[in-house]
């Protein structure tokens, strides 16, 4: 007799968490709560419930959230204020989403009584860990159901066998062999990897991308945008207010327009092994260009300094599935500390695959000065002999290693 009495599975209404619904009431008979995330995929989720109501999970049990608003507000806003890049040029797009299914998911075990949660994640991926630290730092005492680390349904032949036998509906497309690629999205990015993508020395299909035209097919003229930020936060669009959400689906739209955010990278997984994919972030690309372009002006020159020097550490955070620790919360707390005077607004031009900077300001915060970094006549704003004492300071160690070396 199992002990775990009730589940609440992160349930996609794919496939893969339809077979794990099934696979749950077979393997433990215990009672299945869904939980499906709407963060701006672009999918119709109400077809979840029914797959869910068809398995027998009581009307009360499914939950379809929409989290657009509280994921770009309280997560990817956040993130950006960091100016977060992982190994350089991945912008986190699924890794950020992972703490906010997992928050949503045991906050929905609490309210159900349910005594354990289960996902869809794979035993060599990244979201396993994720969505199971996020799990435990939330709820210590939670059960984790990972079907992908215990069944024997580990080839795409066992997969479908065992739909077929359940009565799960199988789309031709999943017969034929359906997408060449595993794909994630939600309205930070899009995300491909699998089949073809396995091979890193092969190039991505240009049919793959679904967000962006290429930069050779995008608009021959270039098309300027306002960005607004208040305490580092993109606030407006061309002078226009939104909520969170709907300003980071106007970047991708605008980004997605003009060729802009593409990415095919080789990464290394949490793991220990490399792996391919390929992402589309848009607006992201665009709101961290813009982002640091306000920062220029209005943040200190060793506070910006310090904020890149933590930056790769933060992201890493991330990347790795601590969100909810309290490092990644000390981080946070500091960041948001420099943020105060990141207040004004950026100039962008959108141009095949670009996005240029081509004027900054900031009216009640700006740090730039032009009397001190004029070229032209200063009228004593800045003292050029003060330098020389600072480089003769700065170089004493350069002479007495020289005059030792030449002894």
């Amino acid at each position: 007799m199992s002990e775990i009495k009730k589940v609440v599975l992160a349930y996609s209404g794919g496939l893969d968490t339809s077979v794990i619904l099934k696979w749950l009431q077979d393997t433990y008979g215990c009672e299945v709560v869904t939980f499906t995330a709407d963060l701006g995929q672009g999918e119709e989720l109400e077809p979840a419930r029914q797959k869910a109501l068809k398995f027998g999970v009581r009307p009360e049990n499914i939950f379809i959230d929409d989290l657009r608003e509280e994921f770009v507000r309280d997560f990817v806003f956040p993130m950006f204020r960091a100016n977060t890049i992982y190994e350089g040029e991945y912008l986190l797009g699924t890794s950020i989403a992972r703490p906010l299914i997992a928050k949503r998911q045991i906050e929905i075990a609490r309210q159900s009584g349910a005594d354990a949660v289960s996902h869809g994640a794979t035993g060599k991926g990244n979201d396993q860990v994720r969505f199971e630290l996020g799990y435990y730092a939330l709820m210590p005492e939670v059960k984790v159901i990972a079907p992908w680390r215990e069944w024997d349904l580990l080839s795409r032949e066992k997969l479908l066998a065992y739909a077929e036998k359940a009565g799960i509906p199988i789309e031709m497309k999943h017969k034929a062999g359906g997408s060449p690629y595993s794909m994630d999205a939600n309205l930070l990015h899009i995300s491909y990897e699998g089949r073809h993508l396995e091979n890193p020395s092969a190039e991505a299909e240009e049919n793959m991308w679904r967000w962006t035209v290429s930069p050779e097919a995008a608009p021959n003229e270039p098309q300027y945008v306002e960005l607004e930020f208040a305490r580092g936060d993109l606030v407006a669009i061309d002078g226009q207010k939104m909520p969170a959400h709907e300003l980071l689906a106007k970047l991708n739209e605008l980004g997605g327009k003009h060729g802009i955010g593409r990415l095919d990278l080789v990464e290394n997984r949490y793991v220990g092994m490399k792996s391919r994919g390929c992402y589309e972030t848009p607006g992201g690309t665009i709101l961290l260009r813009a982002h640091r372009a306000i920062e220029s002006i209005t943040l200190d020159r060793e506070v910006a300094h310090l904020k890149d020097d933590l930056m790769p550490r933060y992201a890493s955070l991330i990347y790795n599935g601590y969100w909810w620790a309290p490092e990644r919360r000390a981080l946070q707390a500091l960041i948001d500390h420099t943020q105060q005077t990141v207040n004004g607004w950026v100039r962008l031009k959108l141009y095949k695959g670009n996005v240029i900077v081509v004027a900054r300001d900031s009216k009640n915060d700006s740090l730039f000065d032009s009397t001190i970094a004029t070229f032209e006549d200063d009228a004593g704003a800045y003292n050029q002999k003060d330098a020389e004492g600072f480089i003769r300071l700065n170089s004493l160690r350069l002479r007495i290693g020289a005059r030792r070396r030449s002894q």
